[in-house]
């Protein structure tokens, strides 16, 4: 059956004032209701201040990152969305029209981008409500529903989440986590909206599911309603809600309290002037400009600060070797002690001190990884940490001593190598690395113990 999915994707943008009043958005570290003043708790009489303008600019940017187009020369009206639930105590959510729209990430068209006002924090359970999070600056991406698979959708999710990190305006930290609600519908059943999913994983198994639960419903003759529903992620299964709203009944009227935005293009141009390369416009630059893989500019793009680093090293080293290094080594050395580029303490210049000795042959590849990793814990000069894992580079008399050793120690390998047993090189190489104490570079060992049994045959 076609699959039809789309996103409505809500980010905390990154300011230190909320969207419409003065109180600061540190929510997660104040208690309950102390971030709040009498707008942003919805109290009769108070009105609105202007939109926090760097919220404003950061919408903008993130629109321009995604290749929207912003609605210039014309006002933008702040509407107010009704509804009624616990955490929104004025009864209704501020949420502009379109400041942004006709975009696209990835090959799935972005519709539109708005800004919009947080809701405060409701715990059904406790039956209590923290306003603290209420008028927190968002920014709302609406795709059009050009996903066909939960597979498509988790790559999507991953590549918008990537393009939001790298403007550097939104909020990484737990709780300003992006927030999506998943629109899905099979051909011949209504579309179902799944609410308020707080994580990639989250909306890749909601879609699984509904995928199965709406298949099997019109297999069997049933009806798909169009409705709204929670994703359990304990159950990893969606449950209805509510049926499905129609714009109607939000009773969307403009905002009498705050002056439409009008958005002129110098502002745009300042914008644009001073925002960063895009994820997936540097990683196409990368391939292009140092001629390397797709899997390692994939890679290598994944962190705005890892792209970085890969620039200024690649400077100083062979940009191909870089970026093998920054795809495999350095990102196994970052995995294994959890940490992100953001966290690294040792300087580019260090970086390219150990690239060099590993491409003058100085360090094997492997003990360049040991280095590596010693320089992730402690960024020292390079050269200090060899001396201290007491990695002396290696003459290339002492290796070939070595190779002519090992061959005249072992005959019978040698003879069973020219047979057509290739697993007597093996041993043959690693009979090399321990007369050396691991010193050689095991490829380069291979291809002299090579010339050299040819040379005596």
């Amino acid at each position: 059956m076609k699959v039809k999915i789309g996103f409505e994707v809500h980010q905390q943008i990154s300011t230190e004032r909320k969207l419409y009043c003065d109180c600061p958005t540190n929510y997660q570290d104040v208690p309950p209701n102390t971030n709040v003043c009498p707008i942003c708790t919805g109290m009769p009489g108070a009105k609105p201040l202007p939109p926090n303008e760097r919220a404003v600019n950061a919408a903008i940017e993130i629109a321009l990152m995604l290749g929207c187009k912003v609605v210039t020369g014309r006002s933008i009206y702040i509407q107010r969305k009704h509804y009624d639930y616990p955490d929104l105590p004025s009864g209704y959510q501020r949420t502009s029209l379109p400041i942004a729209q006709d975009g696209e990430l990835q090959g799935i068209r972005i519709r539109e981008v708005h800004l919009e006002e947080d809701p405060g924090q409701y715990d059904p359970t406790a039956a209590t409500v923290d306003y603290n999070r209420s008028g927190i600056p968002l920014v709302e991406i609406v795709t059009e529903p050009d996903i066909t698979s939960p597979e498509e959708a988790r790559k999507f999710l991953r590549s918008l989440t990537r393009v939001l990190e790298y403007t550097g305006k939104v909020r990484s930290e737990a709780g300003g986590a992006m927030r999506a609600d998943v629109n899905i519908s099979l051909e011949g059943g209504g579309r179902v909206e799944v609410k308020n999913i707080n994580s990639i994983k989250g909306a890749y198994r909601a879609l699984k599911y509904e995928i199965v639960r709406q298949e099997g419903r019109i297999r069997r003759g049933g009806v798909v309603s169009r409705e709204t529903r929670a994703y359990l992620e304990s159950q990893m299964v969606t449950v209805p809600m509510r049926t499905k709203e129609m714009e109607e009944d939000y009773r969307y009227i403009p905002d009498p309290d705050i002056f439409p935005l009008i958005l002129d293009e110098t502002r745009i141009k300042f914008i644009q002037s001073r925002m960063v390369e895009g994820p997936h416009l540097r990683k196409q630059r990368l391939i292009k400009q140092y001629g390397i893989p797709e899997t390692s500019a994939e890679v290598i793009v994944s962190e705005r600060e890892l792209a970085d680093l890969y620039e200024k090293t690649a400077e100083q080293v062979d940009p191909k070797l870089t970026a093998a290094w920054f795809r495999t080594r350095l990102k196994k050395v970052l995995n294994y002690m959890n940490l992100r580029a953001a966290d690294l303490k040792f300087t580019p210049q260090q970086l390219i001190g150990l690239l060099k000795m590993v491409e003058l042959k100085q360090l094997t590849p492997e003990q360049g990884e040991l280095v590596l990793r010693e320089m992730v814990r402690e960024p020292l000069d390079p050269k200090k940490l060899v001396l201290r894992l007491g990695f002396t580079p290696m003459k290339r008399s002492d290796l070939q001593t070595a190779i002519q050793t090992a061959i005249k120690e072992n005959p019978k390998a040698v003879a069973d190598y020219r047979e057509g047993k290739s697993g007597a090189l093996n041993f043959l190489a690693g009979q090399v690395m321990k007369l050396t104490k691991g010193r050689a570079d095991p490829r380069e060992v291979k291809n002299l113990i090579l010339k050299e049994i040819e040379r005596k045959t």
